[in-house]
């Protein structure tokens, strides 16, 4: 049974950091590119930043570029998501997903569950100002 999870979440005054990990079981994350959606309440779940499995390449989303790096180590099994300099509109449920870079950039539709087939429950992320 694969369950991906993730922590680090929490609360954080404007300006702060946060450093999100995600692991795995039943699931080798090295044979996926694995990234992170966001989702606030009432709207969409927006991917924000993608790895591929090999950490060759690198997508961000506009909303994080240059404050935010992901990261993994597949030694791990680790996925990591280093935010850093925290807005408020930055608030949201954070969710590790397992899923090819080439299909970010833009809100995830149920269509696209073949896409992404592998999701935690989420981290919440709270910034305040």
């Amino acid at each position: 049974q694969v369950q991906v999870v993730e922590s680090g979440g929490g609360e954080v005054q404007e300006g702060g950091s946060l450093r999100l990990s995600c692991t795995a079981s039943g699931l080798v994350l090295s044979d996926y590119g694995m990234g992170w959606f966001r989702q606030v309440p009432g709207k969409g779940r927006e991917g924000i930043s993608c790895i591929s499995w090999d950490a060759g390449s690198t997508y961000y989303g506009d909303s994080v570029k240059g404050r935010f790096t992901i990261s993994r180590d597949n030694s791990k099994n680790t996925l990591y998501l280093q935010m850093r300099d925290l807005k408020p509109e930055d608030s949201a449920m954070y969710y590790c997903v397992t899923g090819d870079c080439a299909y970010y950039g833009s809100y995830y539709s149920a269509d696209q569950a073949v896409l992404f087939p592998y999701w935690g429950q989420g981290t919440q992320v709270t910034v305040s100002s």
